[in-house]
């Protein structure tokens, strides 16, 4: 039950803080969790209701209600509208027993209170209009290499592991054997690697995907040499690398692409505007550095063990978005996620850390579901 309890505090406060519910409820925790004074918004519009010193305005109201449906006619009846403003007021209350439960501390509300913050204070001055084609234009002269999309196989692969119970003569007789069964047969390699390989390819017949000569993360830099030496449709000789013993088909090529400056405009200006609100950030994060005191525990920060994962991501309150490559193809051209805000889309620098995914509707708002599974608001 407690943890039941807190899941639904903790989307409470997601919905709260998303909303500016830390600033429209007017209170906030402090270090002990309870609740303190803060900062209102500049204008909530008429005071409909006070919860424990907490307005709910007008403002707060309109946006709630214009996302309902009146059962009859074109204006919400006077019942339907009571229905709402009850919905804000309970949400007011469970926020602020949120924040009396401590859950501003929860990690997850931090990150969506973070990228509230920088998409408000921060990255909402970047806008389209800023560049100019000639910016643009400037930008595709001097970077031109990016926007070239690079030559690309289709590399299928059979893997037979060297195992305690597969010794190294054991798994390259069985990687031989396979390789003279699809090298007749080249129309079966799929098939035979579906059943027959040990990596995660397997499930797929083997296909490893569309990879570049720059390589994949993952994928031994030994077999994309293979891959670009052989012809289309061509199978190679047995070769071993750190995973065991190789056999791989080179499916499909796909040529080097150099693409106009009209064809990347759009990719262009995300990669401008990505720039841009890099050079923002890190301006503003020095900053607020300037006032903080920061220690960090060396010695325990040294014995924590990390093993990469390969994922890039977009700086906190900024959405993932794919490069200048071609789309559709397994990890490329990332969409940015649904609730980013318009004219925050940016190229991800490699490395960050992606933002979290964003709350769900407030408790109280018409289509929010309510504790218990109970729809509110009709």
């Amino acid at each position: 039950m407690a943890s039941s309890f807190r899941s639904v505090l903790v989307s409470l406060t997601l919905a709260g803080v998303v909303a500016g519910g830390l600033v429209a409820c007017g209170t906030t925790a402090n270090s002990g969790g309870e609740a303190g004074a803060s900062a209102t918004v500049e204008d909530i519009g008429e005071t409909l209701a006070t919860v424990n010193g907490v307005k709910v305005g007008s403002k707060e109201f309109l946006t709630a209600a214009e996302r309902k449906s009146p059962a009859s006619g074109d204006a919400l009846s006077p019942e339907e509208k009571k229905e709402v403003l009850d919905g804000l007021v309970e949400e007011k209350l469970l926020y602020a027993e949120a924040l009396k439960e401590g859950l501003d501390k929860d990690p997850k509300v931090q990150k969506v209170m973070v990228n509230t913050l920088l998409r408000e204070q921060v990255y909402s001055t970047v806008k389209n209009s800023d560049f100019t084609d000639e910016v643009l234009q400037k930008y595709y002269d001097d970077h031109k290499s990016e926007f070239i999309v690079p030559e690309k196989v289709q590399i299928r692969r059979i893997l037979i592991k060297v195992t305690d119970a597969r010794p190294d003569a054991d798994a390259k007789a069985e990687a031989e054997k396979l390789r003279k069964e699809v090298s007749g047969k080249p129309d079966t390699f799929k098939d035979v690697a579906a059943k027959f390989s040990e990596d995660m390819y397997k499930r797929r017949g083997g296909d490893v995907g569309f990879v570049s000569k720059e390589g994949k993360p993952g994928l031994d830099q030994a077999i994309v040499e293979k891959a670009f030496a052989l012809e289309t449709g061509a199978i190679s000789e047995v070769f071993k690398t750190g995973d065991g013993y190789n056999v791989i088909q080179v499916a499909t090529r796909r040529e080097q692409v150099e693409r106009t400056f009209q064809q990347m405009k759009g990719s262009v200006l995300r990669k401008v505007k990505n720039d841009k609100m890099k050079e923002l950030y890190d301006a503003y994060i020095t900053k607020i550095k300037a006032g903080a005191e920061v220690k960090v525990e060396e010695t325990k920060l040294a014995a924590i063990e990390v093993k990469a994962t390969h994922r890039g991501g977009a700086m906190p309150g900024m959405p993932m978005l794919g490069g200048a490559g071609e789309e559709g193809e397994e990890g490329e051209g990332e969409a940015a996620p649904s609730g980013a805000p318009e004219g925050a889309e940016g190229a991800a620098p490699a490395g960050a850390s992606a933002p979290p995914t964003m709350a769900p509707p407030a408790v109280g708002a018409p289509g929010a579901v309510a504790p218990g599974g109970l729809k509110k608001g009709g």
